[in-house]
């Protein structure tokens, strides 16, 4: 994702948001028009962002309660839910991603929020481990009880791409609740009402699990962003955005005189690897699913696959004749906002022009909101000589670049100077001579490596990993899945500390249930 010249990096560079006090009115905008809708809030200043994270900071004790954090997420999957039709409805007038997209997208929020209230309920995300004191080791050994303990007060920054999942009621805050952390989410600009919304029943369901509704705070405005990572009171932020705007947040949280963990997914290109036997055996049905693959959601997800090495030759051609026909019968569609059109606009004439390049179905402007989509085509010797960096760069929106490969030598060279990413795929047939060390290839490219599939769509689950390499990520944590709650939390270990002392997981006489590791 793309950032504006006057956007989160810009104005951090310049330094521009401190002491802020004159407050801006934030709008809701329709990306069907491009028109205001109404005004939703007003930007926040220095003294209320310090407000709210003090807040948030003095009601971290109360989430101490395990109990209370899970009847928190469940409360406020059940108060979404019922509001599902005011939530879908605020949704897609500010990011027209459409009633279908939205109901299924809020299905998985509450998911997830659930989701996270059986991993606070089970215990073992606490990571309890217990050395009893022995003598006779050497060195000797103390009694040592060891467990992990939440950071403090967390600052989630939304994703415009996905305004429940990624956002206000998303990942990051409930994993952060689940682990005990209060939070303050900067929403974010393209669906404010939507944010003001969620945040309402977040803070709802706090009360009604007997919690200070300061637990989830929502602030707006770029300085509002930043301020927000600089305060001395949060302990570690999560983002989901552009690679411009994440790392100056990132290098912003390191620069702190106390430095803060910054968990940033960025950007990501997201390769497929086509062999030519999984060419030659289902060119037609692979050329299908990556078209729907790479548009859906006007190809804003962060896993949309940006980048297929497909193999010259007939086989090949096959692949791109469908690929080319799907596409081609897709609808024009609306991005989430004007700038990110524009910047979709620009990276298209850009790569489009970049020598050798043609485009079997050429993207661009749809209209005067929309866009179409498209496909670009290249040798991979090119690639493999240098000089057509941008193809091998993200471009937010839907366009896929295919590269046609000779050999299996001309392959690895393009793969290899490869950054960071998502997710990773391969396409391959049942006994496929190649699939073994193109599988060893790609691994260390990426998170999560797909065999015979396509990356659009994140489950929530235990085995879950939505992170990857620089840039993809700022850290090698998931977002998503169990172990996303591990961004959120530090180990402490105890040492010959009396039972009376201890925090009740340790204790000889623990609760029941949670997991403990200990010698035999």
């Amino acid at each position: 994702m793309s950032d504006s010249p006057t956007g989160t990096a810009f104005r951090i560079a310049n330094n521009v948001g401190e002491g802020r006090v004159v407050a801006e009115p934030v709008w809701s905008v329709d990306p069907r028009t491009g028109k205001p809708r109404e005004q939703v809030a007003v930007e926040a200043t220095g003294e209320e962002i310090d407000r709210a994270v003090r807040a948030a900071h003095a009601a971290r004790g109360a989430l101490a309660d395990r109990t209370a954090r899970a009847a928190l997420l469940r409360t406020a999957a059940d108060l979404m839910d019922e509001a599902r039709d005011h939530v879908v409805e605020a949704a897609d007038a500010e990011t027209a991603l459409g009633p279908v997209r939205l109901t299924g997208e809020l299905a998985r929020t509450t998911a997830q929020l659930r989701f996270f209230a059986d991993i606070v309920d089970e215990g073992a995300f606490l990571d309890v481990r217990i050395s009893r004191a022995d003598p006779a080791t050497t060195p000797p050994t103390p009694d040592l009880r060891r467990m992990k303990i939440p950071l403090g007060v967390v600052a989630v920054y939304a994703a415009g791409n996905f305004p429940l999942a990624f956002s206000v009621p998303g990942g990051d805050t409930a994993s952060a609740l689940a682990a005990g952390c209060p939070v303050v989410v900067k929403a974010h600009p393209d669906h404010p009402a939507t944010s003001e919304l969620c945040a309402s029943l977040l803070r709802r369901a706090a009360v009604k699990a007997g919690l200070p509704e300061d637990v989830v705070s929502l602030v707006h405005g770029f300085e509002a962003g930043v301020e927000l990572v600089r305060h001395p009171l949060v302990s570690a932020a999560g983002f989901t955005g552009s690679v411009r705007g994440g790392r100056a947040l990132f290098d912003a949280a390191a620069a702190r005189p106390v430095p803060i963990p910054f968990h940033g997914e960025l950007g990501s290109l997201n390769p497929v690897v086509i062999t030519e036997a999984a060419a030659e055996e289902r060119a037609e049905e692979i050329g299908a699913g990556l078209a729907a693959s790479m548009t859906l959601g006007q190809g804003q997800f962060c896993t949309k696959p940006g980048f297929v090495l497909a193999p010259a030759g007939e086989a090949g051609d096959r692949f791109v004749t469908a690929l080319t026909a799907a596409v081609s019968e897709t609808e024009p569609g609306v991005m989430l906002d004007r700038r990110m059109r524009g910047a979709f606009l620009d990276g298209v004439r850009e790569r489009a022009a970049l020598p050798g390049v043609t485009a079997p179905v050429t993207p661009g402007a749809g209209g005067e909101h929309t866009v179409s989509a498209g496909v670009l085509t290249v040798d991979a010797g090119l690639l493999a000589e240098g000089g057509c960096e941008p193809l091998l760069e993200e471009c937010f929106g839907p366009l896929t670049v295919v590269a046609r490969y000779g050999s299996r030598e001309q392959l690895s060279a393009v793969l290899g100077p490869l950054p960071g990413n998502l997710t990773a795929t391969l396409q391959m047939a049942d006994e496929d001579p190649e699939a073994a060390s193109l599988l060893a290839e790609l691994t260390p490219l990426a998170g999560r490596v797909l065999v015979n599939g396509w990356p659009t769509g994140v489950a929530v689950a235990e085995a879950q990993h939505h992170g990857g390499p620089y840039p993809a990520t700022t850290s090698p944590f998931s977002s998503v899945g169990a172990t996303a709650i591990e961004r959120w939390l530090r180990p402490v270990a105890y040492q010959s500390t009396p039972q009376h002392l201890l925090p009740p997981e340790l204790r000889d006489d623990a609760p029941q249930g949670v997991p403990r590791r200990r010698p035999q």
